[in-house]
């Protein structure tokens, strides 16, 4: 009865404002986006969304090679080294009509280094962005990047004007419940106008008529319905009935099903993610366990019974459906850094976990809160369900604490977890964008996902010169020093990475995205 009711309930969201042609796309997929600011959160979903509104200068297509946008050529200065020179794209206007230049290019990136912007670890080492001309900017680095240019693919660049006159020239205080015009608006230059939003119900987006690129990209599809669907049963439902054409997050349950319904089919491919535990081992005591005075985390021995306790191959088999591939890194495959050995380091050994359990003093086990998001990955409640009875085997009580991505991500940046699930993409296809976040000792501008509290200095300085060291050789060898690090500090626990199906009406024609950023403006409908 309550699935029945759910489902009218979405057939009804879903129909009162999609138009009845080929060139609506209705699409759902579990979440929605956190916000439209621009630079208030760096979370895939949230990119996303923006992705058919904004435009960064760079993006990636569909292979993962770099495609123009706002801007057409960039390459490091022959004069100077520490000096990226941009050509911006001319004749491109924001969709409220108003000119885009270079203007604009370096008020976005003044904005994305303030306190409050997830975005600013991208950017640490640009000290200066300025214009030379109208379409000509420079950036300026700290020493030479040789990977600059890898760091802006989702660095979304605002109007200038627009953001003044509308009092949102500072980043959204995301974690701190901040709503500005930002949030719920948007102005930017890409191929889709925003027409309504209601946060967690609806985003309706209608095509750009004059968009730059209007005659470069199929920009099939004339309006957008995005509605978020945190049910499974209930997404897949209304697939199967019609109500939407593009699922995102097809649940890997029902992938027989889908992939043998007429008119639909499924596309599959890996994804450039890793889905991993964190652990709190810098504080002394910690607030989730029942052990006073004292912190069973910061021992490694505990940190590496747990892992050897997660079953990784069980979770690919019963949760995943055989749609994953266990991970022993918190690299994917795709990103430099990334070995088939380290890979392979995770096992399962409950009698070593045991072990190394009573060694640390702890072979009673303690109680532990697990905190997990359930709209955020595929099956993320239910991986976290799994190992909730894996870690009991050792004797940890887990008890979990699954809530939406919205509730669940603020605790990881604000400090206020001690075991948490967590997912990684890489954008840059680089470690250097991995250590940033999750290694690097956590400051105002560097290490803001890092809820572990580790912090080596040693570390810290290696990972501060991968920015500038354009000897790759030399950079290739520091980022395998990094990674031994954290394979021997058990800084994480690996789970797997994972793999996307994309499920979609036969009239939409598109390759899934690695990075699992659909861009509408690719899109063909029949």
């Amino acid at each position: 009865m309550k699935k029945t009711t759910a489902l009218l309930m979405v057939s009804a969201l879903l129909s009162s404002t999609a138009i009845a042609n080929a060139e609506t796309l209705r699409w759902a997929r579990s979440g929605d986006a956190l916000t439209l600011d621009p630079h208030a959160q760096n979370e895939g979903p949230t990119h996303t969304i923006r992705h058919q509104m904004y435009e960064p200068l760079i993006i990636r297509d569909t292979t993962g090679a770099f495609e123009p946008a706002l801007a057409t050529k960039w390459a490091p200065s022959a004069d100077d080294p520490n000096v990226w020179v941009f050509k911006l794209r001319e004749g491109v206007k924001f969709h409220d009509g108003a000119d885009f230049t270079a203007e604009d290019v370096v008020f976005s990136f003044e904005r994305a280094k303030q306190d409050n912007s997830d975005m600013r670890e991208l950017i640490g080492s640009i000290v200066e962005v300025r214009a030379v001309d109208d379409y000509t900017i420079e950036m300026v680095t700290d020493g030479p990047n040789p990977i600059l240019s890898s760091n802006l693919t989702n660095l979304f660049i605002m109007d200038k004007g627009w953001t003044e006159a509308n009092n949102t020239v500072n980043v959204q205080d995301f974690e701190g419940g901040e709503i500005t015009f930002a949030t719920t608006n948007a102005n930017g230059t890409g191929p889709y106008v925003l027409q309504s939003r209601e946060p967690d119900v609806k985003t309706v987006m209608v095509r750009n008529e004059n968009y730059w690129g209007r005659d470069q990209f199929p920009l099939e599809v004339s309006e957008i319905v995005y509605t978020p669907i945190q049910n499974s049963a209930t997404r897949v439902a209304a697939l199967l009935s019609g109500e939407i054409d593009f699922l995102q997050d097809m649940p890997v349950q029902d992938l027989s099903r889908v992939s043998a319904s007429e008119g639909l089919k499924v596309q599959q491919a890996p994804q450039n993610r890793v889905i991993f535990f964190g652990m709190n081992q810098g504080a002394a005591d910690i607030e989730a366990d029942n052990v006073d005075g004292k912190n069973p985390l910061a021992d490694v021995r505990v940190r590496k019974a747990m892992s050897l306790a997660i079953n990784r191959d069980a979770i690919k088999q019963v949760v995943m459906r055989g749609q994953s591939e266990p991970a022993g890194m918190i690299a994917p495959p795709f990103v430099n850094g990334w070995t088939a050995e380290m890979d392979a380091e995770s096992k399962t050994d409950m009698e070593a976990a045991k072990a190394l359990m009573a060694e640390a003093g702890y072979g009673d086990g303690f109680s532990l809160r697990l905190d997990c998001p359930n709209d955020r990955y595929v099956n993320d409640e239910p991986i976290c369900q799994a190992a909730v009875g894996m870690l009991g085997q050792i004797g940890i009580t887990v008890n979990l604490n699954a809530q939406p991505k919205a509730q669940h991500f603020p605790l990881i940046t604000n400090g206020e977890t001690d075991f948490y699930m967590l997912g990684w993409g890489v954008p840059t296809y680089d470690s250097e964008y991995i250590f940033n976040f999750l290694v690097h000792g956590r400051g105002s501008d560097i290490g803001t996902w890092n809820g572990t509290g580790y912090d080596n200095a040693e570390i810290n300085t290696l990972i501060a010169s991968l920015a500038s060291n354009t000897n790759l050789e030399e950079r290739n060898q520091d980022i395998a020093t990094i990674w031994r690090a954290v394979q021997d500090d058990q800084l994480y626990i690996p789970i797997h990475h994972q793999v996307l199906n994309w499920a979609m009406a036969d009239k939409v024609g598109i390759d899934v995205d690695p990075e699992d950023q659909p861009k509408i403006k690719y899109f063909t409908m029949k």
